[in-house]
């Protein structure tokens, strides 16, 4: 049942997700709506990354942020975000399908070198530290595009720039 629960949160979350980065306008990838906020591109990248995390989660039962780079280069074209995006997908789907309740069960640790951030089962981290924490950044996407004057995709229902 976690596992359902799971799949079917992942693929809605994914496929939303999805819309709004085709929406990303590669003439202001470097924009950015204050000094100390993320640029366009470096938001979407990051949205990439926490594909990457979910892998993380789901592959090892320790993960130390100590010994990965905290920041990458922005991606600055829509064509390899989506593309890098869709790669992940295709992976996360993958390892989702290979899991089973036992392994959702087990307990995660997320630390950096000795100093434990948090401690949970996979199931919780996944939807915490994964699909919850890419909802937020999305969200943020969507505050971006709409300063950008780019219409919102509908991700619940449909959005002030869609008809209902």
């Amino acid at each position: 049942m976690v596992k359902q629960l799971i799949v079917g949160d992942t693929t809605q979350e994914l496929a939303s997700t999805r819309r709004m980065l085709e929406r990303l306008p590669d003439e202001h990838m470097t924009w950015r709506p204050h000094e100390k906020s993320m640029t366009l591109g470096g938001l979407a990248t990051h949205l990439i990354n926490l594909l990457n995390w979910r892998m993380a989660i789901l592959q090892y039962l320790d993960f130390d942020l100590s010994a990965v780079p905290l920041r990458r280069e922005a991606l600055e074209k829509r064509a390899d975000i989506l593309d890098e995006f869709d790669t992940n997908v295709r992976k996360v789907e993958m390892m989702l399908i290979g899991c089973d309740e036992k392994t959702l069960g087990e307990e995660w640790t997320l630390r950096h070198g000795d100093h434990i951030i948090r401690q949970e089962p996979r199931a919780i981290a996944f939807r915490t530290f994964g699909l919850s924490h890419m909802v937020h950044h999305r969200a943020q996407l969507g505050v971006y595009l709409r300063l950008l004057d780019i219409p919102v995709p509908g991700i619940y229902g449909p959005s002030a720039d869609e008809e209902a």
